[in-house]
């Protein structure tokens, strides 16, 4: 199975945005520091999930990004769709064209895996994410290990 950095990268940061947007918008900076993806790949992440709908954006002063709907009528699979990713297992990135142009004998196999693993993922909310454990624990570490780094000492030289 390919799924790309991308598809990762948007799925952790936009769960970041509903474990920490409580109504209020979420600097992608913010996220950058707890989650280290970089702030240049999260702008053109964030770019894709407001064109699909998935966010909205807040200008200004205390500006950022707010889910723009329900995280319980967010699925994992349509924030991969919407940064144009696939979840493809099969080796023609589903062209059927794998065995010299001709689709090769196990084609069918590794297509109907990747409709499964998207299927699988469609029916999985960030609302499911957020109330898990492991998530909720994982969150509240790096929501620490953010707020120790922002109170850190500048050391002043002379």
């Amino acid at each position: 199975m390919r799924l790309t950095t991308k598809g990762r990268y948007a799925v952790t940061a936009i769960l970041d945005l509903a474990l920490h947007g409580d109504g209020s918008p979420i600097s992608l900076a913010d996220i950058s520091a707890r989650q280290d993806i970089s702030l240049s790949y999260l702008e053109q992440l964030f770019a894709r999930l407001r064109r699909q709908g998935l966010v909205t954006s807040v200008r200004g002063p205390g500006g950022g990004y707010l889910l723009a709907r329900a995280p319980g009528d967010i699925s994992v699979a349509s924030v991969i769709d919407a940064v144009n990713e696939s979840i493809d297992a099969t080796r023609c990135q589903g062209t059927g064209d794998c065995q010299q142009g001709t689709t090769c004998l196990t084609h069918h196999l590794w297509s109907d895996l990747s409709d499964a693993i998207h299927d699988f993922l469609d029916r999985i909310t960030l609302e499911e994410l957020i109330h898990r454990h492991d998530v909720q624990r994982i969150a509240c570490r790096q929501q620490d290990s953010a707020n120790q780094i922002a109170v850190l000492p500048v050391a002043h030289t002379s």
